[in-house]
């Protein structure tokens, strides 16, 4: 199935209310957010621009990133369904060592609005990414999980993990024997550890700042039932469109970079016929045996004190 990329942000919106299962709008998601209807989507999920004059951005300014969000977060919370959830993926806009985390300004915009507040405050933790000379490496983004009204869906029971100690049993009182933990797995908690998508990364494409199929599916799965619409403002390569798609959610999306929305485009038309690649949720992160080549200790390591170097 080819997927068609929308010029009109009109023609977007009514792709999905004649039930299309993925329609793209490519242009400025303000214009496809101000052409759908009050509480149209369930589940709104994007990491928007950090203003870090990244080859996508045309501003390095804080200030701008807060004056666009004025804008852009009423219009977001307007189509959001009550019961519905907001996640916005952001990290840390860095000018000249000097840090400002972006997710205070989206939180003072946000607590502002009707309905909305902040369910939490996810940290999404990976282990690779460019080293720091003069401040300790980033190696942490946010997410944050806004919901609208008092009774936003979430099934716990669909994003729940494997206990650490699975086989753990009540060793006294009235349940001894059976076990402590639930069945199902436990609570995921709000710190998640997922690579992102750097290197040799199966999704990796020409963007520069992709985050993870496997980050999406969690917030899909947990926040949304099957059929509901997920909305990403700045989809990018598509990811949060696989993420719906795989787990049998609707999406539509809005970019602005033409050629970022065909490579979104593809990789979406693949999740369609059951062909994305994708580095799964529950796949394991992989560590390297000691005695692989890109794991071996250098020489000035082998040997050192631990009260040294390590």
């Amino acid at each position: 199935m080819a997927l068609t990329l929308h010029r009109a942000a009109g023609g977007a919106v009514a792709a999905i209310a004649q039930q299309e299962p993925v329609a793209i709008f490519r242009g400025d998601c303000l214009n496809l957010l101000q052409e759908l209807p009050n509480g149209s989507v369930d589940l709104v999920v994007t990491s928007p621009p950090y203003c870090m004059g990244k080859e996508y951005e045309r501003s390095t300014s804080v200030d701008d990133f807060i004056d666009a969000h004025k804008v852009l977060l009423p219009e977001v919370a307007r189509v959001t369904k009550l019961g519905g959830s907001i996640c916005w993926q952001v990290g840390y806009h860095v000018s000249n060592n000097r840090t400002y985390p972006l997710d205070f300004a989206v939180f003072e915009i946000m607590r502002s609005l009707k309905d909305i507040s902040l369910r939490n405050r996810i940290i999404w933790t990976f282990s690779h990414g460019l080293h720091g000379t003069k401040r300790f490496s980033g190696r942490h983004e946010i997410v944050m999980w806004f919901v609208k009204g008092d009774s936003p869906k979430f099934d716990l029971d669909a994003v729940r993990v494997m206990q650490k100690y699975p086989g753990k049993r009540h060793y006294k009182g009235p349940k001894k024997g059976e076990l402590s933990g639930n069945p199902l797995g436990k609570n995921p908690g709000d710190v998640w550890d997922i690579p992102n998508v750097k290197g040799n990364h199966i999704e990796k494409s020409a963007h520069p700042c992709q985050f993870p199929v496997a980050l999406v599916q969690r917030l899909v799965r947990g926040l949304t039932s099957p059929g509901d619409l997920v909305l990403d403002p700045f989809c990018g390569a598509g990811s949060s469109g696989v993420a719906a798609i795989v787990e049998g959610r609707r999406f539509l999306g809005a970019e602005i970079d033409s050629d970022y929305a065909k490579i979104a485009r593809d990789k979406l038309s693949k999740a369609i016929n059951g062909k994305a690649q994708f580095r799964p949720l529950e796949q394991p992160i992989y560590v390297p045996s000691e005695n692989s080549a890109v794991a071996r200790k250098p020489d000035h390591f082998i040997g050192a004190s631990s009260h040294g170097s390590f």
